[in-house]
């Protein structure tokens, strides 16, 4: 740091306008060389850890030593523009315009593995696999745009423990009549198409039908692949201890009986086609494990995988802004010293003279400090990260889709995170008036909550999600962009990306605290004598 000369305001005290005043404080800030380069070296950090992150990290396989290196794939987009699971069981005819299919379904059973795999094909079970049904096992009829992976649909089904739902084009899902299947307890499902429109229907009898829910399936075409279906994600198991966690698992295999099987409209006097719907990316049983049969009027089905928004945690605007730790703790250090220096070599006294008013002098130093970390955050965001995804593309890793607006969110909210560092920065330093306390004090208030809740096995999830609602660090949730789905079986734990308040709710909570620590400062430097 260099050292300050005495600034002298030109204020008159009688023309105490505000704009004067944040003139004077700019001027102050921008003829202090040492923080002029603290703010330059923040964007830096942020620019080259980026970098340096997408330069570094590399996914990719061979399959064999001489052979090419192959990017690690990327799971199936859908009609969102989301990363998603399209894999499962499919028996289907072609629907060609309108008309609907209505089944009964008796009963759902199922098997998963809890080592990773199973025993050779054959038997029933197969080998190592354990009788049971994943709460989110899947089975019914469905409407789909084709057989291409993530391409629209929408399905009417029962599940393991969660009633019969309603689900299209992955992200939606809506719940109809709650209980599980049984012969004793069957479930009558339909679906009716009229143009691109598709309505879902349930009942207990067959005879007094609910409506679930409607949707239109844009670019439906007008023969679409339509029947039943079987799906289940797989089985897991996660503990976690200090230091470290486990996860145990494996695929499963979900199994329904369906009767009663109605068409109506434009389908062919065809039999009934199965086809495993998969790609490379499923964690899913191999097609020969899966299947159907149909005896009379009986039809059972068998499928493995998932009809879901794909649960791959993949953050890469958290992996290319990974400097943001460092930026942050250099503009603390700057909006810590924008006062404490006044207060070391006696220049507040003049400050304080040249404008009486305090509250007026801190909010001006608020908002330069403020608006000079922004910019320089804004700045450096918007560079790293189409940058460094760049290099993560170049380097083999998938990189998930996102939209502007989800972009936008991250690189104005990286900027807004380290502007309200810096100003609870400024209050913390006018509190304590000393730079040492007031930067140790401000950087484990923000950082150590942070890596408390999200490094893996410190903390248990409500502890650290606790912490996440309550302590600066919820600031950092600007950065997410990971959703969560309730018909997704993961784990939805800071560990694993996940905060536990919205984006902008928690950059709220760190606003909260900045504004909190302000008035406390704002109260104390008016009781006390510069």
């Amino acid at each position: 740091m260099n050292v300050m000369t005495p600034y002298r305001s030109g204020l008159d005290a009688r023309h105490d306008g505000f704009a004067q005043l944040l003139r004077a404080e700019w001027t102050k800030f921008r003829t202090v060389r040492g923080w002029v380069i603290g703010v330059a070296v923040a964007a830096l950090v942020i620019v080259g850890l980026g970098v340096l992150t997408g330069a570094s990290s590399e996914c990719g396989s061979q399959m064999g030593p001489d052979a090419p290196t192959l990017a690690c794939p990327a799971p199936p987009t859908g009609p969102g523009g989301e990363w998603v699971n399209d894999s499962f069981y499919f028996v289907r005819q072609p629907l060609t315009g309108n008309g609907s299919i209505t089944a009964r379904i008796t009963s759902l059973t199922g098997l998963y593995s809890t080592h990773g795999g199973i025993g050779p094909a054959g038997g029933s079970p197969p080998a190592g696999m354990t009788p049971g049904v994943q709460p989110w096992a899947k089975a019914g009829i469905i409407i789909k745009a084709s057989t291409r992976q993530g391409s629209a649909y929408a399905a009417m089904m029962v599940t393991g423990n969660h009633g019969v739902r309603m689900q299209w084009d992955f992200t939606h899902d809506v719940a109809g009549m709650a209980g599980k299947v049984s012969a004793a307890t069957p479930r009558w499902l339909r679906l009716t198409r009229s143009g691109d429109t598709i309505t879902g229907y349930d009942s207990s009898d067959g005879t007094r039908w609910t409506r679930v829910g409607t949707t239109t399936l844009a670019g439906l075409p007008s023969t679409a692949p339509s029947g039943l279906f079987a799906a289940t994600p797989g089985y897991s198991v996660t503990t976690t201890s200090l230091g470290g966690g486990s996860s145990t698992g494996g695929p499963a295999l979900a199994t329904a009986a369906f009767d009663r099987v109605g068409l109506l409209g434009g389908w062919p006097a065809a039999r009934w086609t199965g086809q495993d719907i998969h790609g490379d990316t499923d964690v899913a049983l191999p097609a020969s494990a899966q299947g159907f049969t149909q005896a009379g009027g009986r039809l059972t089905v068998s499928g493995s995988g998932d009809i879901a928004p794909s649960a791959d945690n993949v953050n890469s605007i958290k992996q290319t802004l990974a400097g943001t730790f460092a930026g942050l703790i250099a503009v603390v250090v700057i909006g810590v010293m924008f006062i404490t220096a006044e207060y070391r070599r006696g220049m507040i006294r003049t400050t304080l003279a040249a404008s009486p008013r305090r509250g007026r002098v801190l909010a001006a130093k608020a908002i330069v400090v403020g608006a000079v970390t922004f910019a320089a955050g804004l700045v450096a965001a918007a560079v790293t990260i189409p940058l460094a995804e760049r290099l993560l593309h170049e380097n083999g890793n998938p990189i998930p889709p996102l939209t502007a607006s989800i972009w936008l969110q991250a690189v104005v909210g990286t900027a807004a995170l380290l502007a309200v560092s810096a100003v609870l920065g400024l209050a913390v330093g006018t509190l304590l008036r000393r730079s040492a306390g007031a930067v140790t004090a401000v950087i484990a208030g923000i950082l150590l909550p942070y890596l408390l809740a999200t490094v893996p096995g410190i903390l248990p999830v409500g502890a650290a999600q606790w912490l996440l609602r309550v302590t600066p660090a919820a600031g950092f949730a600007v950065q997410q962009t990971l959703t969560q789905y309730p018909q997704v079986n993961t784990v939805y734990a800071p560990g694993t990306g996940y905060f536990p308040l919205a984006p902008w709710a928690g950059f709220a909570v760190l606003c909260g605290w900045a504004a909190a620590a302000l008035v406390l400062a704002l109260f104390l430097l008016r009781r006390k004598d510069a």
